[in-house]
């Protein structure tokens, strides 16, 4: 909803990490799945980075192409898996105890945003409410 004093940016910033907090629970789980699997690249998302494209895609709204030599605009936020390094941990395992971590990390990042929304929300509610008394 472009111009939405209802919908702002920190509605817009929460949607996009609880997006980003999704797909990296999808790619831990699967990190943990597949920890016997032989030859198996664990897989993550660094979150911060990945937020930071994303809230500067700015898709806030859909804009006007007017002139053939503007340029197009993309909407949607690539988020790239990527394998972890060598260093961090051995091509073929999974360390439980690192994925264990990271899925903790990731669900307490996860649950905060779900709960800023949730304020959010109640603040508009309240507003509602109280605005029609």
């Amino acid at each position: 909803m472009a111009g939405s004093l209802i919908i702002d940016n920190t509605t817009r910033f929460l949607e996009k990490a609880l997006n980003v907090s999704s797909k990296r629970q999808g790619l831990i789980s699967s990190n943990i799945a597949n920890m016997d699997t032989v030859g198996y690249q664990p897989k993550d998302i660094d979150f911060k980075q990945t937020l930071i494209q994303a809230l500067e895609s700015r898709t806030s709204g859909k804009l006007a192409h007017t002139h053939p030599k503007h340029f197009r605009r993309s909407d949607a936020v690539e988020i790239s898996e990527v394998a972890r390094s060598g260093s961090e941990l051995s091509p073929e395992t999974v360390d439980i105890d690192k994925e264990m971590a990271r899925l903790s990390e990731n669900n307490i990042q996860y649950r905060t945003s779900v709960e800023l929304l949730l304020r959010k929300m109640n603040m508009l509610r309240n507003t509602i409410i109280d605005g029609g008394r």
